[in-house]
């Protein structure tokens, strides 16, 4: 399929865009379905990226059915920093018995906050997880990611090098662990007692809580002690997970079971990658996105040829992608942030 057909294709009855007032980063897809919402109605959050202190986040409701998104203004609270991930609760009936609310989402900058919203559409500060040992200094999370299997934990990644496991529901740490040499980027949840991270000491390691003295290295940069920014892991294959370097217009794809070496490099943007999402209902399809404004979705060959992989399909933006979510909550729809936009782009 010619890219030209497939850009203008998407971009004329299979894109939904907001146009928030702000830069915008986070974003994040609710998988609750409330009974107070009707079913072809979502909830996205989206986080500014204001470089200063004061930040705001909104949650949107996207309509499926008339293609709207709509701000819900009872529901956009102020956020001390721009939240660098946002993140609802990955399984709302595992835990629902235990609160009345219809959603948790978390988010991170400074510290690790939870907000409850609530079925009277209002929303409330749940909780601010802190495990400095001083009150005046606290180094900054990366990344964080909800464990899907055990909905209690949460991992967090942060410049200290450190990545600590808390149990939301007490509000204590289970485990902190100097995880990497230099800043951990990045964090990936594989399954209940299993994560991953990256780095700017440049190299993927995974981390069993049941043995945590030890990690394994699964991958390390090419050119040494240049960062991993990101880390996606196939959640419809644990053999396979992503990676994207620092200025860098490749995705690294790696099988656990042949640390090393990538089993494919994806090069086809033209400028750095920044973002990258497994698709949520597929083990063989990935999404990325960066600078050359652009989002491609790959399918992965059971080989690779010998003159690389291209992208299956590709779309557009109006200026460099930071941000990218695939969910399993809305498979057929992938959001990208650019400048002041969120876009929903239908796969």
């Amino acid at each position: 399929m010619e890219n030209s057909t497939q850009e203008s294709h998407l971009r004329s009855e299979n894109s939904v865009t907001y146009d928030s007032p702000y830069p915008l980063y986070a974003t994040a897809f609710s998988s609750s379905s409330s009974s107070s919402r009707s079913p072809h109605h979502h909830r996205i959050a989206i986080g500014s990226f204001i470089e200063e202190y004061n930040n705001r986040v909104d949650i949107l409701s996207f309509d499926e059915e008339t293609l709207t998104l709509k701000p819900n203004p009872n529901l956009s609270f102020e956020h001390p920093y721009p939240p660098t991930k946002l993140m609802f609760h990955p399984n709302p009936s595992a835990s629902a018995a235990a609160r009345k609310s219809s959603d948790l989402l978390a988010s991170s900058g400074d510290y690790l906050r939870l907000w409850e919203i609530r079925d009277n559409n209002s929303i409330e500060p749940l909780s601010v997880l802190n495990n400095a040992k001083t009150s005046e200094f606290c180094a900054p999370l990366t990344s964080f990611d909800w464990n899907e299997v055990e909905v209690r934990r949460i991992g967090t990644s942060s410049i200290d090098t450190t990545c600590t496991i808390w149990d939301i529901e007490k509000g204590v740490v289970e485990t902190q662990l100097i995880a990497h040499d230099k800043e951990v980027y990045d964090i990936a949840w594989g399954e209940a007692g299993v994560f991953a991270s990256v780095s700017a000491d440049g190299s993927v390691r995974i981390f069993d809580l049941r043995d945590k003295e030890h990690s394994t290295i699964i991958y390390e940069s090419p050119t040494p002690d240049t960062p991993l920014l990101r880390l996606a892991w196939n959640k419809q294959d644990l053999r396979y997970m992503a990676t994207i370097l620092m200025d860098c217009n490749k995705v690294v794809i790696l099988d656990i079971r042949s640390p090393t070496m990538p089993v494919a490099e994806l090069e086809r943007h033209r400028a750095s990658v920044n973002a990258i999402a497994w698709a949520p209902q597929s083990s063989r399809h990935i999404c990325s996105a960066g600078d050359d404004a652009q989002a491609l979705i790959w399918e992965l060959p059971t080989v690779a040829g010998p003159n690389g992989i291209d992208p299956m399909s590709m779309y557009s933006a109006g200026s460099e992608i930071n941000q990218l979510q695939w969910s399993a909550s809305l498979p057929d729809w992938i959001a990208i942030a650019f400048s002041n936009k969120m876009q929903l782009l239908k796969v």
